[in-house]
């Protein structure tokens, strides 16, 4: 029986494992939408093309397989932008089925005609029109195996009379899609030597991870050990490296805390590893390296003298070998303590009141319950904005834990969409967003998404009636607040009449009870916080000096509020200071 291109498109998804395509029926996309209803995959119904890709990056970023959204033409496939954004930036294996007008009428100024291929060139690292069945079966296999080597999204634009073309059999369409999954690049020698002699002849050095320490936590915490560094991080690589790590400084950026920052500056030597770190503000131009298996990404941040391309597990097995081993940990010691010091000066400030008699509720303690009540291997999906600030501070990682945010695209309203991604990848396993009353308003819709496939995600919505990280960036440079306050809004209400359990907040003694609920009901449940919109990651001993010195001194003061349970690691690690050091001098004798 002789099928058609759209039912050849989703019989490869089916073979390449795809279990669900997020997206929204209608128009040019209807003969896909109808191969897909006569096929093993599900069709994930969204309210708004933006949620299904920003789903589908979520799933993707959670199994680490080929994730699938899809739009009919022009309005269709403009609302997908925004997340495929987002999914881009986070790498992740998203191939969008954007269909298009008939073939015949392309040019003509048709009804809801665009040009796809110009729209998603900035978001996609493949983006192709298919013209025929026959060339269209080259472009699926080229845009899947482009997702899959890690070039970002992949865009395959379908007329609707495409779809409908008899396939054509063999060709690359056959051939097997190349995973790469378990890749090594290895060091060139040249550069790995330079940085062996420049970690060599360092007094002191500090290691400062992103992201792409995912795999390679066993090596950093061996060459820390081996040349006695202090360990830092980007929001990127905090649930790689911060947990169980006896190196551990802190964060720096925007929402940094504790001694990083400092060591970061005052060491000899600086080694950005696997981060491309983007707020170059924050970075030394001092005697910079930086590892990275993207090249690209190299020296564009601040000046580097020591560039080293490779994966980061590669490089450091590489030059471990070959690096002497430093035995004077006074550099490590000072930055440890100093960390320490600096997170108990902040536990101090917010435990002077007990949280649970303060009204309006403080986010910093609801996020902390939630960090002490969620599963040890919880997925967090995580708003911008302020979300982001708890987030940082209170989702204590463990190495089974997984967050998710538009770290990179930094858009509002992806918590609750990558929520649903996630929950559909694993309905067994605890999925949990932060999700600001901000954005959650502007994709409220997709509560009936969470409704309609009835996906247990359990939804905290810090609900502070404020855009909260705008009102603060307003503070920052010394403007007026505008335009960040609305009315309170009552989303368990909203979400009552939606048909989710829901549970609103205003006393805080009630909310360590009502997060337990929420948790343990079987089904979506969402529980809403009314917490301080003055609440700003602010010491409560804030001066206008120091915000008026928050480009340089952010990092140590301005956003130095509320750190959850890593003021536990800290004192762990200064209380075992005397050990490591006992343990070096006996190496010596």
């Amino acid at each position: 029986m002789t099928m058609n291109f759209a039912q050849q498109i989703v019989a490869k998804l089916e073979e390449l494992g795809v279990k669900r395509i997020f997206g929204l029926v209608g128009d040019s996309l209807n003969p896909f939408s109808d191969a897909i209803h006569a096929s093993s995959i599900e069709w994930v119904h969204v309210r708004n093309e933006e949620a299904a890709a920003f789903a589908a990056g979520a799933e993707s970023l959670v199994t680490g397989e080929l994730a699938v959204c899809a739009a009919s033409c022009g309005p269709g496939n403009t609302h997908l932008i925004q997340g495929l954004y987002d999914a881009h930036r986070n790498g992740a294996r998203v191939l969008a089925i954007a269909s298009h007008i008939p073939s015949l009428q392309i040019g003509s100024d048709f009804f809801q005609e665009t040009h796809p291929q110009q729209i998603f060139q900035e978001c996609s690292g493949y983006c192709e029109v298919t013209h025929s069945a026959e060339q269209g079966a080259r472009v699926i296999h080229n845009a899947i195996q482009s997702t899959m080597a890690g070039q970002g999204v992949s865009v395959a634009v379908i007329p609707g009379d495409v779809f409908e073309e008899e396939a054509v059999d063999g060709g690359v369409f056959d051939s097997v899609i190349a995973r790469g999954t378990d890749r090594r690049v290895f060091p060139d020698p040249a550069e790995a030597a330079a940085l062996v002699q420049a970690i060599n002849e360092a007094d002191s050095v500090t290691l400062f991870c992103g992201a792409g320490v995912k795999n390679a936590r066993e090596q950093v915490l061996a060459l820390a050990e081996k040349i006695k560094s202090p360990i830092g991080h980007a929001f990127g690589g905090k649930m790689h490296i911060q947990y169980d790590n006896p190196f551990d400084v802190g964060m720096s950026g925007l929402l940094g805390y504790g001694a990083c920052h400092d060591a970061s500056t005052e060491a000899d030597l600086l080694i950005l590893v696997g981060t491309d770190f983007p707020y170059n503000d924050w970075l030394p131009t001092k005697n910079v390296a930086q590892i990275d298996i993207d090249a690209t990404h190299i020296g564009r941040r601040t000046t580097v003298r020591y560039p080293v391309v490779g994966d980061v597990a590669s490089v450091i097995e590489n030059i471990l070998p070959h690096i002497d081993e430093k035995t004077d940990r006074s550099f490590l010691d000072k930055q440890l303590k100093a960390h320490a010091s600096a997170l108990e000066h902040v536990i101090d400030a917010y435990t002077e009141k007990n949280p649970t008699k303060i009204k309006p509720i403080h986010p910093e303690f609801a996020a902390g319950l939630i960090d002490d009540l969620a599963a040890d291997d919880a997925i967090f999906t995580v708003d911008t904005g302020m979300c982001n600030v708890w987030a940082a501070r209170y989702i204590t990682p463990n190495g089974k834990r997984e967050e998710i945010g538009s770290f990179k695209h930094g858009t509002m309203a992806n918590a609750l969409p990558q929520a649903i991604g996630a929950q559909s990848a694993d309905r067994n396993r605890q999925v949990i967003s932060f999700s600001g009353d901000g954005g959650l308003s502007m994709l409220l819709s997709e509560l009936l998404t969470v409704k309609l496939h009835d996906l247990p995600v359990k939804i905290m919505v810090f609900n502070n009636s404020s855009l909260g990280m705008v009102k603060l960036e307003m503070m920052v440079a010394g403007l007026q607040e505008f335009g960040t306050d609305h009315e309170q809004v009552d989303f368990a209400a909203i979400v009552q009449a939606v048909g989710i359990k829901s549970y609103r907040v205003e006393n805080p003694a009630e909310l360590e009870k009502t997060i337990k609920l929420a948790l343990a009901h079987p089904g979506p449940a969402l529980v809403d916080m009314v917490t301080d919109p003055d609440a700003l990651s602010l010491p409560p001993d804030i001066t206008w000096d120091m915000m008026k010195g928050f480009s340089t001194s952010a990092v140590k003061t301005v956003l130095s509020g509320g750190l959850g349970n890593m003021v536990e690691l800290a004192r762990a690690n200064v209380r075992n200071i005397g050990a490591a050091a006992s343990i070096e001098a006996n190496k010596l004798r």
